[in-house]
């Protein structure tokens, strides 16, 4: 009906429609729709939070009769089952919509292409794959949990120009700059949980609350194999909407110590918390997505056992010699075994430079 260009443009709403409803809809994905005629933009609606109407559907309503022979841009294949909300495909097709232009298929087993094939089967025309490497961008959180069944893992650190998150002291606020501490807040609100190690909890008492931008505070989960964190801390005192939770191991949970805090039953790793154990507790929460912004002995750790999806590190223009290292001891003994990166990208916030890439597995 339309040329590519007019499906790239009407996809590309879409995409930014969808973005508006960033750390509301989980576990559900991003979705924005867009419908549109000859004359140009008839009606749009996004998925604003888990529960609520799907993106489709609000713009079909604003749309009303202006639907019947109209095109659909959205991001996502529509749903065809009955969820917490009815069938977007069913609503397609009674509004009359000729064409359905969409990005990705939904790998949700309830979907997974059964969307695309009963539009179709009603004789609406489809167009598949337009800004599907966007959407794909756009959603890798949801898809991440749906493909592999469990949350994707983002690790964040901030660290001086000779890879330092502190001094030999442990002074650390601030390595970065005011901008760069927005942007983290930033990434609070964006997903389901934020981690830290016992250590950072002790030595930088973090509130892990958004702050410094608009948004929702995320799950704060402390991860430690000991009974002694101090009730003092901000994560403890600072809990009255109850979100905060302590993942440690069967035996310190039976001790006692956390007796007033959820707890989650970790398994003891080698070093540690066995982070992998961590991340099964946590998708059988339907928990999509952890922020971790711990010290350098839960980076490493992440690392080494190739759980991080994503990585941010903001570098601030100061070096500090000897201090506290971003990432310890990997085991690297080539650079054949270095951990390489995909899809990289930089950025300047302020006077600190943001790198953000995706580790090869």
């Amino acid at each position: 009906m339309f040329g590519d260009r007019v499906y790239q443009e009407m996809m590309a709403a879409a995409l930014r429609l969808a973005r508006r409803g960033e750390g509301r809809t989980s576990p559900n994905p991003m979705v924005g729709a867009v419908i549109f005629d000859r004359d140009g933009i008839v009606a749009t609606g996004y998925h604003h939070k888990a529960g609520g109407p799907h993106a489709e559907i609000l713009a079909l309503r604003k749309a009303g009769d202006r639907a019947r022979g109209a095109s659909l841009a959205v991001n996502l294949e529509p749903c065809c089952h009955f969820g917490r909300t009815g069938p977007c495909t069913e609503a397609i097709i009674r509004a009359g919509i000729a064409e359905v232009v969409f990005a990705i298929e939904d790998p949700f087993p309830a979907v997974n292409g059964q969307g695309a094939r009963f539009l179709q089967n009603h004789g609406v025309k489809l167009v598949a794959g337009v800004l599907a490497e966007e959407a794909e961008e756009l959603n890798e959180v949801y898809l991440t949990f749906i493909r592999t069944g469990r949350p994707f893992v983002v690790l964040k650190t901030a660290q001086s120009l000779d890879g330092r998150i502190a001094t030999a002291a442990g002074e650390s606020r601030w390595i970065s700059n005011a901008e760069a501490l927005k942007f983290a807040h930033r990434l609070r609100a964006r997903y389901d949980a934020n981690v830290v190690g016992a250590g950072t909890a002790r030595t930088d008492n973090p509130q892990l609350t958004v702050r410094l931008v608009r948004g929702r505070n995320p799950l704060r989960i402390v991860v430690t194999s000991s009974p002694n964190l101090p009730q003092k801390l901000h994560l403890f005192t600072q809990n009255d909407d109850h979100r905060t939770i302590v993942a440690t191991t069967r035996e310190v949970i039976g001790s006692g110590a956390y007796s007033t805090i959820e707890t989650w039953p970790v398994r003891k790793g080698r070093e540690g918390i066995d982070l992998k154990s961590l991340l099964e507790q946590a998708a059988a929460r339907q928990v999509t997505s952890l922020l971790f912004e711990g010290g350098g002995r839960l980076a490493t750790a992440l690392l080494r056992a190739g759980l991080v999806d994503k990585y941010y590190v903001v570098i601030a223009p100061m070096i500090i010699g000897r201090g506290k290292e971003a990432v310890g001891e990997l085991g690297v003994r080539t650079l054949a075994g270095a951990i390489r990166f995909s899809k990289c990208g930089f950025r300047t916030i302020g006077t600190n430079t943001l790198f953000w890439g995706y580790p090869g597995k």
